[in-house]
């Protein structure tokens, strides 16, 4: 069994020449898996597609730290809240960027908004992560903060659970990737890239602290 990758960003001659990739498509990893049925091995395929490098999601988070100044006047009261658990390391980077443009770190908070999502199924399939915000939220600029947006439901739980916590004078929220299909009235304040996606496609994004590297990759669901 082989394991090869083919990228876009090669030479386009030898693409167009061997008609493996058009030159105009994005980095694509091909990766080969082998299963066994009843009458023998056979190899299966699954193409993913990076979306976003790792220079574009620092691109992207620095523009969203811009932002998140702007829209709350470089407020010192500013509380980032990371969705466990790619949100958490998301909120920390936002912090990190906006301690070298403004010169004031933000709080930075973690939640894990499970317990109040309206499909308990979700919240019982592993153990809970901590949720801790210092000092709480009375009165303080929130800015929710997560990898994903799809249908809603998980930032309508997190806006719940903020409540446990206090009344924020405001909630904004920023993502990393707003993929559409949403089934409940929320929208990001802060974007890094929208990317309109399939049901059958799964949006996965890489972070250096946790897989090793950063990449936002479309694949699809298993």
């Amino acid at each position: 069994m082989c394991l090869f990758a083919l990228r876009g960003d090669t030479n386009p001659d030898v693409h167009s020449h061997f008609g493996l990739i058009p030159p105009s498509t994005p980095l694509i990893r091909k990766r080969f898996f082998r299963a066994q049925r009843d009458n023998g091995a056979y190899v299966t395929t699954e193409m993913e597609r990076i979306l976003l490098t790792q220079g574009d999601i620092r691109r992207a988070m620095t523009r969203i730290s811009h932002e998140i100044l702007e829209q709350n006047c470089a407020s010192s009261e500013l509380v980032l809240v990371g969705l466990q658990t790619r949100g958490v390391h998301m909120a920390k980077r936002l912090a990190d960027n906006i301690e070298r443009i403004e010169g004031f770190r933000p709080v930075v908070g973690t939640l894990d908004p499970r317990l109040w999502r309206d499909d308990p199924k979700v919240a019982s399939g592993q153990p809970l992560l901590p949720s801790d915000i210092p000092n709480g939220v009375d009165g303080k600029p929130v800015v929710i903060v997560d990898d994903v947006i799809y249908t809603g439901r998980t930032i309508r739980a997190a806006m719940e659970a903020l409540l446990d916590f206090g009344r924020a004078s405001r909630i904004q929220l920023a993502i990393l990737v707003d993929r559409g299909h949403r089934e409940l009235p929320i929208r990001p304040d802060f974007i890094g890239k929208n990317i309109p996606t399939a049901r059958g496609e799964r949006v996965q994004v890489r972070i250096t602290e946790i897989d090793g590297d950063d990449a936002v990759v479309l694949g699809r669901e298993s």
